[in-house]
């Protein structure tokens, strides 16, 4: 299948504002390109998760959101960041697991969400993660991978 590059999207968070505008373009970007409500807001919904964790932990960084239309459409997410690495990565992408006594959905959240999810992060050096979600259920395989650089 080919798919081509239909546009692409760069925020800085640093803010819990610019987390809200990201939030706010991914959901219209993706019924935009005419994604059910219930998708959209899934797709919105990652990344407001992955902005408020790197507010959260690091600080700042930035969401790119990145559309590609073929046959069918598909978005990606990545969310790259330059703090010290996550040490516990299995632990993280459990889900239930917090390190803020939250309710641990964050990050295995998000990868629940998504039709495939990759995490690679590198004590020191940061993380990076990419979500994918499609219209077409099944063009992209691998739901809930994870993903990680060893350490």
């Amino acid at each position: 299948m080919e798919w081509e590059l239909f546009e692409q999207m760069n925020f800085s968070i640093d803010s819990v504002g610019d987390v809200e505008s990201a939030w706010q373009c991914g959901l219209a970007t993706a019924l935009a390109m005419g994604f059910s409500l219930a998708d959209a807001d899934k797709i919105a919904g990652v990344i407001s998760e992955l902005g408020q964790n790197i507010r959260r932990y690091v600080g700042q960084g930035s969401i790119i959101l990145t559309t590609y239309a073929g046959e069918d459409k598909w978005v990606e997410i990545v969310a790259p960041e330059q703090g010290v690495g996550i040490p516990e990565v299995e632990q993280v992408l459990t889900s239930g697991y917090s390190t803020c006594n939250g309710l641990g959905q964050d990050i295995s959240g998000s990868r629940q969400l998504m039709d495939e999810f990759e995490l690679e992060s590198v004590a020191g050096k940061g993380t990076t993660i990419r979500a994918y979600y499609s219209r077409a259920t099944g063009e992209r395989t691998g739901h809930g991978i994870g993903k990680y650089a060893d350490f």
